[in-house]
């Protein structure tokens, strides 16, 4: 995993919708299923999205919790 991508999961913000403004490992889980279900947006959001999901459903979410932290 590359780490600037995790780190774009705790810069990057929602550009829009129902969590607009908020960084993207702070999205609810059952937003990044819906989204699973739905399909993700081209580009670099539905990466993040999509990459945020694996971590959720993997319990990975200590590794975005360590770099928070770093921050």
């Amino acid at each position: 995993m590359d780490p600037k991508i995790l780190l774009s999961l705790t810069t990057f913000k929602m550009p829009y919708g129902k969590y607009k403004g908020r960084f993207i490992c702070d999205i609810p889980e059952h937003y990044l299923v819906w989204y699973h279900s739905k399909g993700f947006p081209s580009g670099k959001l539905g990466m993040l999205l999509s990459t945020m999901y694996e971590i959720r459903l993997n319990g990975l979410e200590y590794i975005i919790k360590e770099i928070k932290k770093s921050q």
